[in-house]
Parts: structure tokens; sequence; C-alpha cells
């Protein structure tokens, strides 16, 4: 793949956006080559979380405009958003991902962000579980600068039930950029640290899930998108759900036997 990277280590699958020359700008041909590492990670059993990142002090500048002048009008919506659930691999059973395939990915996913995340890298970020930000990093959701809304729906949806409304407004609505520090006062990002050790902190985040049941893991992240969209009861029956499937699972099994017999679990996902 030209300009996306994928690779695993112990369990940590890292997808890095490799073009610093446009500062990880996104094209149509790299936005689908983004979800296919997306997908790949999310169906690998090998892997046990997902770091994205971005190359050469740069998470992703969003959308490369000279690409967006080159696509029909009638076209251009579909970058990033629902269309893109039809390249996600992270549904079973029948189970429906939601328009963002990186919130549909069954692993738990932290976005490493040194540099701007602009407009669609912005969206990236909302889009993963954890972000940790480089003292350098810079988010903004420029899309009213350029006449548009939020790309991915991630801005609109996502946003404001990390931030709060009022600070997610202001952030869709003016389209000015903020630092680290003040995307951790807002509580968008966990950690801030020097960019140097923002790969080593990205990956001690992701080393914290690995020993949890792969099965559990997604069930779970699928009760917090889905609860989003869902009444109350709607979400309590849904719980009691999954809640069964776990108690029926290999996992579950393993994870009790594992406490009694005091020793470290061995999940399978199943």
């Amino acid at each position: 793949m030209g300009h996306i990277r994928y690779e695993v280590q112990d369990r940590v699958a890292t997808v890095t956006i490799d073009r610093p020359e446009k500062r990880n700008a996104m094209t149509f041909a790299i936005l689908a080559e983004f979800h296919e590492a997306i997908g790949r990670a999310s169906a690998d059993d090998g892997v046990g979380a997902v770091v994205i990142t971005g190359a050469g002090g740069a998470f992703c500048a969003g959308t490369d405009l000279a690409d967006l002048a080159d696509t029909p009008e009638d076209q251009r919506s579909r970058r990033g958003g629902a269309t893109a659930t039809a390249t996600a691999t992270a549904t079973d059973e029948g189970r429906r991902p939601g328009p963002w395939p990186i919130a549909a990915c069954p692993k738990p996913v932290i976005a490493a962000v040194d540099g701007p995340a602009v407009g669609m890298g912005a969206e990236f970020a909302t889009q993963c579980d954890v972000r940790i930000a480089s003292t350098r990093a810079r988010f903004g959701w420029i899309f009213v600068r350029r006449g548009l809304v939020a790309d991915t729906g991630a801005g609109t949806f996502l946003l404001p039930r990390l931030v709060g409304p009022t600070a997610a407004l202001r952030l869709l609505l003016s389209g000015e950029l903020i630092d680290a520090a003040e995307a951790l006062r807002l509580g968008l990002v966990t950690a801030v640290v020097e960019p140097d050790d923002l790969p080593a902190a990205a990956e001690a985040e992701a080393r914290r899930y690995l020993d949890a049941s792969p099965f559990a893991v997604r069930r779970t992240k699928e009760l917090v998108y889905g609860g989003m969209f869902r009444s109350v009861d709607e979400h309590v029956r849904e719980t009691a759900r999954l809640l069964e499937e776990c108690f029926h699972s290999e996992d579950h099994r393993e994870g009790v036997a594992a406490f009694l017999e005091r020793r470290a679990a061995v999940f399978t996902g199943r």
C-alpha cells in the first residue's frame, strides 16, 4: 500500500498515514487504503489493539483539496462517511457497526496525534476510542471555513459526547484550531507527551487492553457506541442479550478458571 503502512508487533497493530510531503492529507485512493488497513486490523485475531498515527510530524491535515477539486460534486460527500461502512470487516453475526470503520473496529483504537489533526484528520481522531497527543499536536474542525459540515459526521455526533455540546459547537462553528493543552483540558485527549515520547506512550496505552477478553471488548464497544443511538430500555435489553452471549463464551469460562487457579487468563476471543 503506497501511503498507508500496516505493522503488527506483539499484538499491537500500527496504522501509519505516510504522506509527510502533504502532511498526510487524504485522497480518495489513500482513504481506501486506510479503510482497508483498519479492516485488516479488525479481522486479525493476532491483533489486540490498534494505534493510528501519521508520519513526519503530522497526523492528518485533512482532505487533499487538489484531489477534491478533481472529484465530481455528487461524489464528494462519500469521503470517509457512511458509505465507508462497507469497507469495515468488524461485523459478525449480522451486527451493524455504524458508519465509522474506526469506531467499528472490535479492538481498542488509540490515536497518536503529532502535529495537525485537521478536517478529516480531526474526524479520524474523534472516531478513535482514546487519543494521546504530542505537545505540537493541533486539532481543528475547519469545515465551516471551507463552506462544509464535518465530513464523516463524527464531529457533529461523537465530538459533543466527548467534550460536551458547547465546547463542540465552539470548535465546529468557528473552525479554530486548538493546541494539545486545550485538548487535554477539554478531555479530548488523555495525555500530552513530547513528540519523541509519543510512540512509546501510544504503545503503552495499547498494552493496557491486551489482557482483556477480546470477546468482551468487542461487545463492550458495541454497547458504548450503539447506546448512543438507543433508548435506555433498548440499551438495557441489548446489554442483557450480549451478557448472555458472554456467559456462554469460551473467554468467560477461561476468565473464571484463571481467577480460581490464580493464573493469567489465555483468551481466544471465542
